[in-house]
This record gives structure tokens, C-alpha cells and sequence, in this order.
């Protein structure tokens, strides 16, 4: 959640520095200008890259659409600039949807020089376009005014630069701090997850790209009626690289990270200028020397940047992540995991969210999940050969096997996370065959995995909120409005009922990241029932647990099967399997050799030889 108390220190800017306007020199007052515009740039870069993981260098091209839309429509047609604003921030948003559907698709190293080839195709299309004014431009760009007074003084423009700042910061702030905004954050920590939780990932990213070019268009159009002419060159490559090295030195996932980076890489810049020439006794660029430097530096030994360094500090020792701060109290640095404790199944009713779609209620004379000869074969391997089996309504089915059997490729099969290349999954009635996670997911089911997938940045009351992502309704405008209180507040009341369902409620605060993970795999349980499953996936859940903690996990299932609840789980350990279920699938080398109730299961010859002989 946001640490709301540090919101207001963002304000200084505003309150602190206007009665020094008057005493500042003219310079001060255009460098402050300019990092308040440069900042507007850096807090949409935080979005996109620092809690997206997408690294763009084209945010200057960004600019360029919002500052060549307002001196174009300011010269051309007379429009006043407030009028020009709108359509340069819709028409910046247009070209940013279109690059985005190319550029969101591709991954890894690909994504970064997507947007350096775009960014510098779209420099030399303001260079070369005859009514932009080719290389030279658009001169005489009025200046911004109110009310018949223009701002030419930079002291003027001043307060309109920084409360559009500010806005940003604040708009970003709360955006993180939504339902939204926990979609975006859990792009960065992989896309199975997410999606496996109702996230469209796609959708998401587009998002995020679409916000990131929202903010940059509005610092292009105040730049253009603060210098009052609009060439190429503020919008190439070099100054997207410029955007992107102060959002790494000022804490690439911190908000107010990005005023800090501006700050420094502005004034650092500025004073290096006049500094270097005179040590080496003739000109050179080089300040991006002494840049390089600082970059590896901190990738080395500060990779939060110079915000991240300032939360340390005594006076900043509060839980930052991504800008946010679940209380504004330092969580204890690694629970111990004799803190889990199961309470009793009289847990309090979970508090109904608003617009809660009511589960499906299964019928209880049909399989509620149908694997129908499943296969899956990668190249040359079969990993998953003509699997099937059914589970009802409030069953408990255990699918086992030595490692390598394929129980965790069925999982993936079952929910959407891979394709299967032969037979049919169907599920409450439905064939889900080839659906994809978020799809199965917004139909019932939920799961844990096999490696867990939490975000370790993100609290574990925030990792399980995530659980319920489909359960809110709460869009983009009302998340950045704050109009989406009631909601969350719904949200977080499930989550924690979940959390103390399965004994981790005094963990809620914690990063995720500092859970041993025997916890780590109890938060995954809660963030799945966030969603109100029909169907329960849990892999391996019992990995990491003490025997104790254990039978509190065992005493929990059961309480979900009295509710109605199904479980399909897949588990190495056998007393708790076999004390638990009840049926049993198990699995070798990629087929089911058997099926049926724990009786008979151990007695199986071919059991014992495949799997219970060999532990044995």
C-alpha cells in the first residue's frame, strides 16, 4: 500500500522553493524547469521499465509527439495551447498503441532494441517532414497563458511545470496502489502467474507503455511552450538514453525516485560542463565518461539508485517498494517459519466484495474437471502420453510419481499455462482445451506451483491481494482518481481473512521475499483462494512444512473439501498423501500406470516398482 505520508514531501517544491523565486538567479529557476519537465518523462519510465520490466529508449519520441501536435496547432491554426493539450496527449496515445501492439509482443533483448529502432525512425521523420519544419523546425511557438497574462518568465511557468510534476507523481502513486497497479507490478516477476490469476498480461503491458507515452506527451507539449521553438534534436536517441540513466540513478522502481534522478543527472550534467573543460584545458563530452562510471557503480553496489540509498538512511528506513510502503514501519527481516499456525476452521466469513460474481456451483453428478487423454510433447519428447482421469465435487485426488513423471506438465495442461498437443481438458462442463491461464482462471480454477512464484518486492498481504484480481472491477481513471477505496478496502479484508485462514496474518506486512519456503508455499494457498476456486491446484504444497505444520495443512484441505471445494494436488510425501486424498493418479515416465483409492494404491505392484518400491 502507499505510504501516503511521503505524498506531501513531494509538495516542498511547491511550497518551499516560490518564495525563493524571487533571490534565485534566471539559471537556477530554467534548470529547475527543467528537471520538473525531464521528471515528468523519468515517472513514466518508472512505470514501464522499474515495475513493468520493459526498458524503452524511445520515451523522447514520446515527447516529440506532444511538443510537434501543440506548435503545430498552436501556429498553423491559432488554437490556444490548453486547447492543443487534449489532442496532443490522444494523438501521442494513438501512436503509442500502435508501436506498443508491435513492441509488447517481443521479449528478452528484443524489447529494448524495439523501441531504439523506433525511436530513432521517428526522429528522423520529425527531421525530414516538410510541415514540421524539417531539421529547423517550428519557430515562434506561443507561450503558455492565463487569462490574457502570458508566461514568459520561467518563474511563471515554473508552477505550471512542477504541479503538473507533482500530478504525475501523485497519479502514478495511486495507480500502483490499486488493483491495476498490483496487474502491472506482477508483470515483473513473470507473466505465468499473473495470468494464472485472471491478469491479462498483454493488456497490462500495453498499459503500462500507453501511460509511460501519456506523461512524456505532456512534457512535450509544456516544453514546447517553454522554449518556444520545437526541433528534432531534444528528441533522439540521446536524449532517450539521458531519460532512461536517471531513472536508473534515481531508483528505477521508486516514484519520487525519478524527480532524484532527474535532479542529479541535470545538475550533474550541468556542472560537469564547465567543470571538465577546465581540468583538461579544452572541450569534450566528457560527462558521459564520469556517467558511465556513476551507472556502473551503482548497477554495482546501489541497484535501488539514490533513492534506494536515501531509504536507508535513519531518517528514510521504511519498506520501498516501486515507490510504495505497505505501513511505514520496517518489516522483521526473515520470519521464522515455526510462525505458521493453522487456526481452527471457524474462521470469520470473508467480507463480499462489491460486484462479487458468485462461483459456478458444480453439479454434483458430473466430473467437475475432465482430462481426457491428455499429451504433450516438446520436440522429440513426450512428457505428458495419454492422460485421463476425472475429479468431482468436493474430492481430494493426489496426482504422484517419481520426478520427471510429468505432474507438473499435466498441471500446466490442465490450467492453461501450456497447450496440449493431443486430447481434450473440460471443466464444470466447459472444454477448456487450449484456453489460455487467465481465461480458466476467470472460470474457477486456481493453483499453486511447483517453484513458487511470488513477488518478493510486493508484501504478502499485497502477493495475495493479487488472488482476487478478478473479483474487482475497478479500472485505470478510478485507480489513478482514487475512487476505488471501497473496493480495495473489500480486497484486502479477503485477503486477509485468507491469510489468517492459513496462519500467516501476522506476516501480512512482510516482503514476500524475506518468507522461508514452507510460508512462501501457505501464501501461494491463500493468494489462490483469493479468487473463490471451484478447483484447487496445489503443487507440492507440502514441501518446506514441519510435520506439525503439516497436519495443520492437512486439517485446512479438509475444511475446503467440507466447503465444497475441490482439490487436485501433487505431492513426494507420502504419509501426508496417503492420510489425505481420496483417489490417487500416479504417473511415470509421462502415463498413468494407476488409479484409485490409497488402499489400493499401495498395493499395486506397479506402483511399488515405479515409485513407493524405489523410495523404499
Amino acid at each position: 500500500m502507499i505510504n501516503r505520508k511521503w505524498i506531501p514531501a513531494g509538495l516542498i517544491l511547491l511550497v518551499a522553493l516560490p518564495p525563493l523565486l524571487p533571490v534565485l538567479p534566471d539559471y537556477w529557476i530554467t534548470l529547475l524547469n527543467t528537471i520538473g519537465l525531464a521528471s515528468l518523462v523519468v515517472i513514466g519510465l518508472v512505470l514501464l521499465t522499474g515495475v513493468g520490466g520493459m526498458t524503452s529508449f524511445g520515451q523522447a519520441a514520446f515527447c516529440g509527439f506532444g511538443a510537434y501536435t501543440t506548435a503545430l496547432l498552436t501556429t498553423s491554426l491559432g488554437l490556444s495551447p490548453w486547447l492543443t493539450l487534449p489532442i496532443a496527449i490522444l494523438l501521442t496515445c494513438a501512436a503509442a498503441v500502435v508501436l506498443g501492439l508491435l513492441t509488447v509482443r517481443l521479449s528478452g533483448h528484443f524489447l529494448p532494441l524495439g523501441t531504439l529502432a523506433w525511436g530513432i525512425s521517428l526522429y528522423y521523420l520529425f527531421g525530414n517532414l516538410e510541415f514540421l519544419g524539417r531539421h529547423d523546425g517550428i519557430p515562434t511557438v506561443p507561450p503558455l497563458s492565463i487569462g490574457g497574462w502570458d508566461f514568459y518568465d520561467d518563474r511563471t511557468v515554473y508552477y505550471v511545470i512542477w504541479s503538473l510534476t507533482i500530478l504525475a507523481a501523485v497519479a502514478t502513486l495511486n495507480l500502483l496502489d490499486s488493483r491495476v497497479g498490483r496487474s502491472l507490478r506482477a508483470l515483473k516477476g513473470g507473466i505465468t502467474a499473473a495470468e494464472s490469476f485472471g491478469v491479462n498480461t498483454r493488456r497490462a503491458k500495453l498499459v503500462t507503455f500507453v501511460y509511460a507515452a501519456f506523461l512524456a506527451a505532456v512534457a512535450g507539449w509544456a516544453f514546447a511552450h517553454v522554449q518556444r521553438a520545437v526541433n528534432p534534436t531534444p528528441f533522439g536517441l540521446g536524449a532517450g538514453i539521458d531519460y532512461l540513466l536517471m531513472a536508473v540513478i534515481g531508483g528505477v522502481g521508486h516514484v519520487w525516485g525519478a524527480v532524484l534522478g532527474a535532479g542529479a543527472v541535470i545538475l550533474l550534467k550541468d556542472q560537469l560542463q564547465t567543470l571538465l573543460p577546465a581540468l583538461f584545458g579544452h572541450t569534450g563530452n566528457y560527462e558521459t565518461i564520469i556517467f558511465g562510471v556513476l551507472l556502473i557503480l551503482l548497477l554495482q553496489f546501489a541497484r535501488q539508485g539514490l533513492w534506494g540509498l536515501a531509504t536507508r538512511l535513519p531518517w528514510g528506513r521504511l519498506s520501498f517498494v516501486g515507490g510504495l510502503s505497505p505501513t511505514g514501519a520496517p518489516p522483521p527481516s526473515s520470519p521464522s517459519a515455526a510462525s505458521l499456525s493453522f487456526p481452527a476452521p471457524s474462521s470469520p466469513t470473508p467480507a463480499p466484495l462489491p460486484a462479487l460474481t458468485k462461483r459456478h456451483t458444480p453439479n454434483p453428478d458430473a466430473p467437475l474437471l475432465e482430462v481426457d487423454h491428455v499429451q504433450k510433447t516438446f520436440g522429440g519428447l513426450m512428457a505428458v502420453r495419454d492422460v485421463a482421469f476425472t475429479l468431482a465435487k468436493g474430492e481430494i485426488v493426489a496426482l504422484i510419481g517419481p520426478n520427471g513423471a510429468g505432474k507438473s506438465t499435466t498441471f500446466n495442461l490442465i490450467t492453461g499455462v501450456l497447450p496440449p498437443t493431443a486430447g481434450a481438458v473440460r471443466f464444470q462442463g466447459r472444454d477448456i482445451t487450449g484456453a489460455n491461464a487467465s481465461e480458466i482462471a476467470a472460470m474457477g480454477m486456481a493453483r499453486s506451483f511447483q517453484h513458487v512464484k511470488l513477488l518478493p518486492t510486493m508484501t504478502v498481504l499485497e502477493n495475495v491481494m493479487l488472488g482476487a484480481h478478478l473479483r474487482g472491477k475497478a479500472g485505470l481513471a478510478r485507480a489513478i482518481l482514487r475512487r476505488d477505496r471501497a473496493e480495495e478496502r473489500s480486497i484486502r479484508a479477503e485477503a486477509m481473512t485468507q491469510l489468517d485462514r492459513c496462519g500467516l496474518a501476522d506476516l501480512a506486512q512482510h516482503q514476500a521475499g524475506t518468507l522461508a519456503l514452507g510460508q512462501s508455499r501457505v501464501v501461494e494457498i491463500a493468494r489462490a483462494l483469493c479468487l473463490d476456486p471451484a478447483l484447487l491446484l496445489l503443487d507440492e504444497p507440502a514441501a518446506g512444512l514441519r510435520h506439525g505444520e503439516k497436519q495443520k495443512l492437512a486439517a485446512l484441505l479438509t475444511t475446503l473439501r467440507a466447503e465444497g471445494r475441490s482439490i487436485l494436488l501433487v505431492e513426494h510425501d507420502m504419509d501426508f498423501v496417503m492420510n489425505q486424498v481420496d483417489r490417487l493418479v500416479v504417473m511415470d515416465f509421462g502415463a498413468k500406470i494407476a488409479e484409485g483409492t490409497p488402499d489400493i494404491i499401495r498395493d499395486d505392484p506397479r506402483v511399488l516398482e515405479a515409485y513407493l518400491g524405489g523410495i523404499e
